[in-house]
């Protein structure tokens, strides 16, 4: 049972949005704390999406943030409840992280200084005083650094992270780009307050053992030089990250792409490069596992170098001339090795009639002997390679057909899950 909250205003219009996206931190209490980084901007789309998901989120904001980078208002708007700026004589830092006070912190972005006044012990502002409260009251406390990349790398401060990871603080890793050590994607931030905060369920997938593949492969031309697709990943990485999540023992073999695979909590991951070296640990893990379920959601190379050359091309040539042969069909090989495998497959076309596309689908569904294939046109609007959304056609082997239509990956991937675990059993 939790504490009064402070300034509880569930009537607030900004509240409407709650549970959209699904129920899993539904009566939930998440404390947002944001720091003086200029990725402040992005604490409202975290915030917003939480709620999406179910929480009550109660915004704690630093001086800095408050007054220079993102007004209180703001935050106010977006979570319906009032923000700390400050403490006062009614405790907020108290009323908010105290013990069964509230169920997650969460510091998003958090700034250096704020790293190093945490690690050691300092609370002087609002949100390390809320802190403070929050890991002597064993409440869960996941930080998000985000600063330039120099910065990041500087040993005091990867001292100071290591730290707080040693005293049980999830620090989410940033990502390394253009010189910055930017804040983890909004996705991965929700996927890992779930995974903490929601029990796994008794469901279908309790235990069982998922193999997943995603992302694309390249091929080298030679030792600088690759042709390869546009995947991101996005696609496999979210349903790994929803089999995780109910309760599933997830092995993710990824290839290349956009998307990173930050929070997949117990997921074991296999990273591969080229189509070959995806066959081959394809082939390893069902040779050496007891896979219950198969998704085949990579964009393997469909072909590749027939002679690669093991020297760098002269970049002074007019024109060079490739020859390609086409690489191994990876899902057609599974059921010489794995029998039993509910085998899911993906079927991507690009601008065509969709009843051409179910029929292409099916016909690859009969060939590599999948339960169920998923056919997606990468050619329309809201459904392109790299989007954060998909439209899908679910054809099964009586060609029974499931139109999804355009949502986002995470939403996707939640009934695709549902429908594999509503089949796995009828065939039992």
């Amino acid at each position: 049972m939790k504490k009064a909250t402070i300034n509880q205003n569930d009537d607030h219009p900004s509240k409407d949005i709650v549970a959209s996206l699904g129920d899993e931190l539904l009566n939930r209490k998440v404390v947002l704390c944001i720091t003086g980084s200029i990725a402040a901007y992005r604490a409202v789309d975290l915030a917003r999406l939480l709620m999406r998901h179910g929480a009550d989120v109660y915004p704690v904001m630093s001086e800095t943030s408050s007054s220079m980078l993102i007004n209180s208002e703001l935050m106010k708007w977006a979570t319906g409840n009032e923000v700390v700026t400050k403490l006062t004589g009614n405790l907020e830092h108290i009323s908010l992280a105290d013990y069964n006070a509230s169920d997650l912190v969460i510091v998003y972005p958090c700034t250096a200084n704020t790293i190093g006044k945490v690690a050691n012990g300092i609370d002087d502002t609002s949100v390390t005083s809320v802190l403070s409260v929050a890991i002597g009251a064993n409440i869960p406390v996941i930080i998000c650094p985000a600063m330039h990349e120099s910065m990041f790398q500087n040993k005091i401060i990867l001292a100071n992270i290591l730290r707080l990871k040693q005293i049980g603080i999830d620090v989410l890793e940033p990502v390394l780009v253009e010189g910055k050590a930017k804040a983890a994607d909004l996705e991965s931030v929700v996927s890992v307050v779930i995974n903490k905060l929601k029990p796994v369920s008794s469901s279908w997938f309790t235990k069982k053992k998922i193999l997943v593949t995603a992302g694309g492969t390249v091929e080298y031309i030679d030792p600088v030089r690759v042709i390869s697709n546009l995947s991101s990943g996005k696609t496999g990485i979210s349903i790994a990250r929803e089999a995780e999540m109910r309760g599933a023992d997830v092995t993710l073999i990824f290839g290349h792409g956009s998307s990173e695979v930050e929070g997949l909590q117990r997921a074991r991951i296999v990273n591969v490069d080229t189509s070959s070296d995806m066959f081959n640990a394809v082939k390893y893990e069902l040779s050496n596992s007891n896979f219950d379920v198969g998704i085949f959601a990579a964009a393997v190379s469909d072909y590749t170098l027939a002679d690669r050359s093991s020297i760098k091309l002269n970049s002074e040539c007019s024109h060079i001339d490739l020859r390609l042969c086409a690489t191994k069909k990876i899902i057609d090989e599974v059921r010489e090795i794995s029998k039993k495998i509910f085998l899911v497959g993906f079927k991507a076309e690009y601008n065509i009639p969709t009843p051409v596309l179910i029929q292409k689908a099916y016909e690859r569904l009969k060939k590599a002997r999948c339960d169920i294939i998923v056919a997606n046109d990468v050619g329309i609007d809201g459904s392109r390679i790299g989007l954060d959304t998909i439209e899908t056609h679910i054809v099964d082997a009586d060609k029974n057909i499931i139109h999804t239509p355009i949502r986002d990956k995470p939403n996707f991937a939640k009934i695709l899950l549902d429908i594999i675990e509503e089949k796995a059993l009828k065939s039992k």
